[in-house]
């Protein structure tokens, strides 16, 4: 009978949760979903130095805006100690594991000396078999074993899931410490008697783990059980290829969610590094992932993680949502950015809504939306040197008399909604044989600051006619100023 699905996810809490980490997460929640398993989430907080209660809370944060849920309680490992060296006992008990007594400078002695004879050393067994009595004498000297798992001779063989077969000569593997001279446990044993008594069936990981796996097979078989299913996922890179770090930009899903990307976009991009769906498509709802993922479909190649089609494929996700949909999403991003009170959300909700519908389709994150559209919720304009140069101080005598044509001609309007506007200004340009961009650019820079955005019509319509006139009139009053400022600059980068 094949046991019943049960993966887990197994961070440590030295730090924000990493791409990577995510990246794991999420490949081992989309198989339980899709397999009908138990995803498990277990906290590898041994590390008494480095770990941090504020971590854990940043792990929980993360997977929850991520929407990664767990099943039963979460485990973890620190108050599992007495477990730990209890399993570690048993292995001593049978022969499988010895205490070695060697004192860190003699381990490092021969295995220089080893060196200089072109070898590598590996632990003599010394204290394997040594007798209660002379036990007692080393430890009346001072000295406090650590505990050492004893690796047989042969091979270690491995069907992984992704990699396919994969095999190490054990020689290679060293009778690694599995219990500190203090009493603490490493990490080998507490992450195997975690596996065994949690009834994991597939442990799915970074390809980094791959040496950790070989000596995790070694345990599970001292301890005497069937082997869970491994599943060592590729690694991802940055665009130089080389493994993705912090000079790549971003690395923890924090950074992210700060930036900007959305939940659904992040869970999306993730779950196509590594994974081959068969097909061309890229944009995925999160419930189409659940419903699609194959861990059969995960391929051994690195990947590569391009922040060009991760912002892409955030704009996609943005552009699928609704303004309605996207206004509590958008709004803190406003209020960090000073263009709101939070108070004022409320009252000026359709005003947002509006902005936003112009917006969408132009920003590739949320903190886009109180860039690109600060114009909208500003007082004192700021103007774009490059802008004013190329429309403004061209023809300013001309562009000056636009604007106030413009100016006038928007202002003598009753109803004002886009057509209006529109007809005012071409028929404008018809009437002073102009082309309607010579309107167009002039008015785009008057009213925004900058050379381009949405369409100018429709921003008008939404700024309204009293801020409009009011903008208008201010660059006819300042326009002289703002051009010499402009053209100084341009003369002096």
């Amino acid at each position: 009978m094949p046991r019943p699905l049960r993966v887990r996810f197994a961070p440590s809490p030295t730090g924000l949760l990493h791409i990577g980490s995510a990246h794991t997460a999420l490949f081992n929640y989309l198989f339980a979903r899709k397999e009908q398993g138990k995803f498990l989430l277990r906290i590898e907080d041994t590390d008494i130095k480095r770990s941090r209660q504020e971590w854990v809370g940043a792990i929980f944060d993360v997977l929850n805006w991520l929407g990664i849920d767990w099943d039963e309680e979460v485990v973890y490992q620190s108050q599992r100690i007495d477990r730990y060296q209890e399993r570690a006992q048993e292995l001593l008990d049978i022969g499988k594991a010895y205490r070695c007594y060697y004192l860190p400078e003699e381990l490092e002695e021969r295995k220089q000396a080893a060196l200089k004879k072109g070898k590598s050393w590996r632990n003599d067994r010394r204290y394997a078999k040594i007798s209660e009595t002379e036990r007692k004498t080393l430890e009346a000297e001072g000295r406090q074993p650590v505990v050492r798992l004893m690796i047989p001779a042969g091979k270690t063989v491995l069907q992984d899931r992704i990699l396919g077969e994969i095999e190490v000569d054990n020689s290679t593997i060293d009778d690694f410490v599995i219990v500190r001279s203090n009493g603490s446990p490493l990490y080998h044993l507490a992450v195997v008697v975690d596996d065994i008594d949690m009834e994991i069936s597939h442990v799915i990981r970074g390809l980094d783990h791959v040496t950790n796996t070989f000596k995790h097979v070694q345990l599970f078989h001292a301890f005497g059980y069937d082997l869970p299913e491994f599943g060592h996922l590729p690694n991802i890179l940055g665009q130089d290829k080389k493994k993705l770090s912090k000079r790549h930009g971003a690395v923890s899903v924090s950074e992210y969610r700060d930036a900007g990307y959305l939940t659904d976009a992040v869970v999306n991009f993730l779950s196509l590094l590594g994974w081959q769906t068969g097909d061309d498509q890229e944009f995925f709802t999160r419930e189409e992932l659940r419903r699609r993922f194959s861990l059969d479909q995960v391929h051994k190649r690195d990947t590569v993680f391009d922040l060009q089609k991760f912002e892409w494929l955030n704009g996609q996700h943005i552009m699928a949502l609704s303004e309605e949909e996207l206004l509590p999403l958008v709004s803190p991003f406003l209020v960090q950015a000073g263009l709101m009170a939070e108070e004022a959300i409320v009252d000026q909700r359709a005003y947002i809504l509006a902005v936003i519908g112009l917006l969408k389709e132009r920003c590739r994150t949320l903190v886009e939306f109180a860039i690109r559209g600060k114009f909208f919720f500003v007082t004192e304009m700021d103007y774009n040197p490059k802008a004013v140069r190329k429309h403004w101080a061209k023809e300013p005598e001309a562009a000056n008399q636009r604007l106030r044509w413009l100016c006038d001609g928007f202002n003598a309007l009753d109803s004002f909604n886009t057509e209006a506007l529109e007809g005012v200004l071409r028929q404008l340009a018809e009437e002073h044989g102009l082309k309607a961009a010579q309107f167009i650019h002039p008015c785009r820079v008057a009213l925004t600051g900058e050379m381009a955005g949405p369409s100018l019509f429709h921003l008008i319509a939404v700024l309204g006619k009293d801020v409009v006139i009011e903008r208008l009139e201010q660059a006819l009053q300042i326009f002289p100023e703002v051009i010499k400022s402009a053209v100084d600059e341009g003369q002096n980068p």
